[in-house]
């Protein structure tokens, strides 16, 4: 096979050692390669597939849409679908999000929540309102403003230069909290330096953007609703915007069909992607409220247009991915049949008592398995013996997709996966770092 593509977040000199897999088709919760063999897609294609490849449903939807519109301009036109996708999404959103801005990937729609922000702001009468308040730990895309959001030096790093300078906020480690509180009963006594943040820079401040309860890319990082609604109160205090990226935590990752609805807040914005379409088309949404519409609102020569465009936003068929999305939640009770306890429990049986699991956390399906050279000290392995990507390596020899964070191996799998499918996948997990690991700590850690 002639080395013609260049892959996303790959070192691709490992391909020579760990080759390619041609995919052929995908049913369900596998994908097959050319050969027949199957892998067990349990980080859902990176968090978008929601319901399965190939949902006979989706399937159906796209198709009746690809005969009557496939694409159409944006501008000057609008259709049933992206209006149809609009009225669902308004009643099962946290209250006031009723204002929608159609892109078509997640970078681009936290783009479009900053710029907002900072042009409501300018025209509104607050223009010293310039800065971005946002979490360390946060990943929000990998467009120059969204990286600048963005609070993990391994994606920005390197362009750092051409980078907005932006406040990062030290945010939640549940597994490491400084206070020695646990997640489940600690009252976010970690707020305190947001609170710092807010007192210094609160008056400059356009937005606060975060990832709601769960920090997706960090390792998914998991923390309390109470430091949720802190920070919607000090927002409010300070008349700055709050920007949640549900892009990866929406469409009910987390139990519930968007993760503010843990701390029962609503943003002022809120970025929508992933799991949006079932993991179909590539889509976006910049949802707002009513009165960031407003501001925008008004004669031409006033010139307070919001002047941001992208040739593919509303594309009919992905919309039409995105209403039947919602219809099967609805008429199949998707976010009540998830096998969450179960496999959350499957994965402590299996690994609890092995030396190098520090941490099992969870949210709705969502598990992540934080590996340690030492427990007690919770001390990380070196990255140069890259354990995690050894695990992942044994995982896809023995037909399960893992793809580890860094050395924190988890399952974000359909929201459909079966018990039977979640037994088979922890065992091959479980062999897979006992694979690498053993049952004891490896002198080379």
């Amino acid at each position: 096979m002639k080395d013609y593509i260049w892959h996303p977040c790959t070192q691709m000199k490992d391909h020579e050692i760990f080759p390619l897999i041609m995919a052929d088709r995908a049913e369900g919760i596998y994908i097959y390669d050319e050969a027949g063999n199957a892998y067990m897609d349990v980080i859902s294609s990176w968090w978008c597939n929601l319901l399965g490849h190939g949902n006979p449903r989706l399937n159906r939807a796209v198709e009746r849409q690809l005969k009557k519109m496939e694409h159409i301009i944006f501008a000057g036109f609008t259709h049933r679908p992206a209006e149809e996708l609009c009225e669902r999404l308004t009643a099962a959103l946290p209250e006031g999000l009723e204002k929608f801005y159609f892109v078509d990937n997640g970078s681009s729609a936290v783009e479009v929540a900053m710029k907002m922000s900072f042009q409501y702001h300018h025209q509104n009468g607050k223009p010293e309102k310039q800065r971005f308040l946002t979490l360390d730990g946060g990943y929000h895309g990998e467009t120059l403003g969204a990286l600048a959001a963005g609070g993990m030096d391994r994606y920005s790093e390197m362009f750092r230069p051409l980078l907005a300078e932006t406040v990062h906020v030290k945010g939640p480690d549940c597994w490491r909290c400084p206070y020695g509180k646990q997640r489940e009963s600690c009252t976010a006594e970690c707020a305190k330096i947001a609170e710092k943040a807010f007192a210094k820079y609160g008056k400059e401040a356009a937005a606060f953007l975060l990832e709601p309860i769960l920090q997706g890319a960090a390792g998914m990082r998991i923390y309390s609703p109470k430091y949720l609604k802190k920070i919607r109160a000090l927002c409010d205090a300070y008349d700055v915007h709050l920007i949640a990226d549900e892009i990866a935590a929406g469409f009910g990752r987390t139990g519930k069909l968007f993760a503010c609805e843990h701390a029962g807040i609503s943003p002022d914005f809120m970025c929508l992607s992933k799991g949006l379409t079932g993991g179909y088309l590539p889509m976006a949404i910049t949802v707002t409220t009513k009165r960031i519409y407003d501001g925008f609102y008004g004669d031409y020569s006033e010139g307070r247009a919001f002047l941001h465009s992208t040739t593919y936003g509303g594309h009919p068929m992905a919309c039409a991915a995105g209403v039947e999305v919602l219809r099967i939640f609805e008429e199949e009770q998707i976010l009540e049949r998830m096998e969450s306890d179960y496999l959350n429990r499957a994965l402590r049986q299996a690994l609890e008592g092995h030396p190098n699991v520090g941490e099992i956390r969870s949210i709705g399906l969502i598990n992540a398995i934080e590996l340690t050279a030492d427990r007690q000290r919770k001390t990380p392995f070196e990255p140069r013996v890259r354990i995690g990507w050894r695990i992942g390596r044994e995982a896809i020899r023995r037909g399960l997709l893992l793809r580890p964070i860094g050395d924190i191996p988890y399952f974000n799998p359909p929201l459909t996966m079966t018990k039977r499918e979640i037994d088979k996948a922890v065992e091959i997990c479980r062999a897979s770092i006992e694979a690498v690991l053993g049952n004891r700590i490896r002198s080379d850690s």
